[in-house]
């Protein structure tokens, strides 16, 4: 699928605020309702979105490396902007090259480092961070996880939150 400079513009959007909603996008985009917003992304970027468990609307992984490249101008780094908590698991698991670990386990490694998330919360960013492409999710007796790409290929941008 050949996008727009328009499309690819938007794409780019969505890869920055993800996951976000028809109203962010609604305003970032400047359109009337978030029915435009729905018919825009069904029509020109439907093969670069899903939405999560929460409705909210992410890149594919295809879209994080379509518009990394563009932002970047190098295929092998990948830039991805999440809360602490996802942040934080990202610094304690695996590379993607080792053993995964269990959301127990990284539960654990979190509390080692000092942040106190409860064990739901982290299961969530997990999931978060597969969705985005950043983490590999390894099904076993229990799911298991692991960086999906090289550590050193990885930026990691904070947003502002209150949470870890």
């Amino acid at each position: 699928m050949t996008l727009s400079d328009e499309a690819r513009e938007r794409l780019a959007d969505v890869v920055a605020l993800q996951p976000t909603k028809n109203a962010e996008l609604q305003a970032q985009w400047d359109m009337d309702s978030g029915s435009d917003v729905h018919q825009y992304l069904e029509s020109e970027l439907k093969d670069y979105y899903y939405r999560d468990e929460d409705s909210l609307i992410c890149a594919t992984p295809e879209a994080n490396s379509l518009v990394g490249d563009d932002v970047e101008g190098e295929i092998d780094e990948q830039v991805v902007t999440v809360p602490g908590l996802q942040a934080a698991a990202i610094d304690v698991l695996p590379d993607h090259d080792d053993e995964p670990q269990s959301v127990v386990a990284t539960l654990h490694d979190l509390r080692d480092a000092g942040h106190d998330p409860e064990v739901d919360e982290v299961r969530s960013a997990l999931r978060s961070l597969a969705e985005k492409g950043v983490v590999e999710r390894v099904q076993r007796t229990v799911p298991t996880y692991r960086l999906a790409v090289e550590r050193d290929a990885l930026e990691v941008q904070r947003l502002d939150d209150d949470g870890d």
